[in-house]
This record gives C-alpha cells, sequence and structure tokens, in this order.
C-alpha cells in the first residue's frame, strides 16, 4: 500500500508551522491538529498511545508500526491532551487517496466478496477528495470516553475543511462507528469484514463536507464542527500569512 509523497500532493502546499490547538469545554481538554513534523514530540506521544492501546485489545497486527514510528505517511493528525498535557485520544488522517489501493481498507476486506465493492466506493470518490482517518484509540482510563469519542469524530470535519476535500473515510469496529455517528457519519452499506480477527465485524464510514449535516445525529456535534472549523481555518489562514511575510522579508 503506497500513499502519494506529501510534497507531490496537490494541497497548495498545506504546513502547518506550529499546531493548532483550542479548547473543548465539554470534556475540559485541549484539542490539537498537527503535523509529525510540526511537533515531533506529541507525535511520539499519539504513536505510543496508539501501540499501547491496540496492544492492550489483542489488535496490534492491525497498525502499521513503520509509519507510526516516522509518521512519513501522516498529512494530519488529531489529538485530545488532558489538563495536566497528557494525550488521551487520537486519530490520524493519511491522503489524499490517489487511488482505492492507497486505502487500508482493501487489505481489511481481502478475500471477502464485498472487496471489489470497497475499491469501487473509495475510487468513485478520488476525483474530489478522500483523506482516510486511521489509527484511532482513546485511553482506557479515560473517565469521558464517550466525550473523547464525539471529539474523535469531529476531526472528519476538520480534516475535510483544512485540506478542501470533499470525503472522509475510516474503518473499524461496528460500535465504534455508531458513535461517529452524531458526526454526520454514514456507515456503508457493505458487509462488514472479519478484520483483524473473528472477534470484531469492520464496517466503513463516509463523511461527506457538503452535506454531513443532513446524516448528523447529534445537533451539538454540528454546531461544534462548525464553529471549530471556522476558528480552524481562521488560525491556518494567519500562519499561512505571517509566514509569507517572513518569506517576503527574506
Amino acid at each position: 500500500m503506497t500513499v502519494a509523497p506529501l510534497d507531490t500532493l496537490n494541497l497548495d502546499g498545506f504546513r502547518l508551522s506550529k499546531p493548532l490547538t483550542w479548547h473543548d469545554p465539554d470534556i475540559d481538554c485541549t484539542l490539537v491538529i498537527s503535523q509529525p513534523a510540526a511537533d515531533p514530540d506529541l507525535w511520539a506521544q499519539y504513536s505510543v498511545g496508539a501501540h499501547l492501546s491496540y496492544t492492550r485489545h489483542g489488535v496490534e497486527c492491525a497498525l502499521d508500526t513503520d509509519a507510526l514510528r516516522t509518521g512519513s505517511d501522516t498529512l494530519v493528525y488529531f489529538a485530545v491532551l488532558d489538563n495536566t498535557g497528557q494525550m488521551i485520544a487520537g486519530v490520524r488522517g493519511i491522503g489524499p487517496l490517489r487511488s482505492a489501493d492507497d486505502s487500508h481498507a482493501v487489505i481489511e476486506w481481502a478475500g471477502q466478496p464485498s472487496q471489489q465493492a470497497v475499491r469501487d466506493m473509495i475510487n468513485d470518490r478520488i476525483p474530489f477528495g478522500v483523506v482516510e482517518m486511521k489509527s484511532a484509540w482513546v485511553i482506557e482510563e479515560a473517565d469521558h470516553d464517550r466525550g473523547l469519542a464525539a471529539a474523535l469524530a469531529r476531526s472528519a470535519g476538520h480534516v475535510t475543511a483544512l485540506l478542501d476535500v470533499q470525503f472522509c473515510m475510516a474503518t473499524a469496529a461496528a460500535y465504534v462507528l455508531n458513535r461517529w455517528r452524531s458526526s454526520g457519519g454514514v456507515v456503508a452499506g457493505i458487509p462488514a469484514a472479519p478484520y483483524p480477527n473473528e472477534r470484531y465485524q469492520t464496517k466503513m464510514m463516509w463523511w461527506d463536507r457538503s452535506d454531513f449535516v443532513n446524516h448528523a445525529l447529534d445537533p451539538r456535534q454540528v454546531a461544534k464542527i462548525l464553529t471549530e472549523t471556522a476558528y480552524l481555518i481562521q488560525e491556518y489562514d494567519r500562519q499561512r500569512e505571517t509566514e509569507s511575510r517572513l518569506f517576503n522579508r527574506a
């Protein structure tokens, strides 16, 4: 599986000089959007958290260890920090995908009759821009697990807006995706895959930036996505303007 090198993606040079952060009063945590190169220490926290979480559940085989170590295929990632600065949840985004073969979903449905339907669903959306969110985790000791899941679910709206792509996809156990429906994700009508083993029924979910509002099960999630996204775009534009001024002075 390959993903287009970051320097060749048609994203108008999307780069964060520093993480974008804001406070979520509902869970009293700091939310962060960043890139591995923008904050290597934070990325290391995310990577360690993913390994611990997946190993605890016996599904570490679903992780791309090299990618988590280097961050080479990760365009952007989302993290939740508690009031001590400890990361307690996270998810990363790869893409934009160039074809279905760039998506881990093809591997997850390998040998299943519906694998071709997975390929078709991804390839049909490629021209409009597709980012895949993966390696999501939540610390097991967290007191507000449902609130953390809601925060992670909103990351799809943030990422599609920042990258100016129409679609975001994710695959996960059905019970996880049911929580993410709060933010407008739609579970694809494709039979579940027994991945990474027979204990799990993995499904695919899609967010469409153009109409996620119509599918969100929680109006509060919609309101937060719109408010947070407006802030993130404003902050990202400020970063770019600052960098442009510094470049012109050089």
